[in-house]
């Protein structure tokens, strides 16, 4: 894949969005716009009785609250598990002792280059929360058995946690 050309459109302090014209080594033509972000680190926490821990925040592009994994945007220069560090204390209060990374993903692939990385977060120690300024968040530990439960029946549909959980307990297993 030769990209033949990228003109920015737009950019502000999350994200840029660029046209972009790029020719496969066969001949085809493909043109996207493109949303560019720095990426993002999410923190699966579990607590010493495998619970999960949840953030309940409005979303203004779905239009509703929704339940999810803490989740964050990278900064300059940091990697996705310092991210995750970081993210983790501001949105809960919570620092973990122990880190794994679950699993690397491209959330939509068809014209978002964010890369979505998670990671189990354990031997939890509690501390104060520090949400950003136009964060409103509010927590909870949920059992395995609620996530499921709340992704059947639809009140659970954020999918960097649905991603995250099955991740996990699939890792559990092994």
């Amino acid at each position: 894949m030769k990209v033949i050309s990228s003109v920015e459109k737009y950019q502000n302090s999350l994200f840029s969005v660029s046209e972009e014209h790029a020719v496969e080594p066969g001949g085809f033509e493909i043109r996207r716009a493109i949303v560019h972000h720095s990426g993002s680190a999410v923190m699966l926490a579990v607590d010493d009785r495998k619970r999960i821990l949840l953030v309940r925040q409005y979303r203004l592009p779905a239009r509703k609250y929704l339940w999810e994994l803490p989740a964050g945007r990278l900064d300059p220069g940091e990697n996705p598990l310092q991210a995750a560090k970081r993210e983790l204390a501001e949105e809960t209060g919570y620092r973990a002792r122990k880190w794994k990374k679950l699993v690397m993903f491209y959330p939509s692939p068809g014209y978002v280059a964010e890369r979505m990385t998670i990671f189990a977060a354990t031997d939890l120690a509690a501390g104060q929360a520090a949400p950003m300024e136009d964060e409103r968040i509010q927590t909870r530990w949920f059992t395995g058995r609620e996530i499921e439960q709340g992704i059947r029946s639809g009140r659970i549909v954020d999918a960097k946690t649905m991603i995250g959980y099955f991740n996990w307990k699939w890792r559990m297993k092994d």
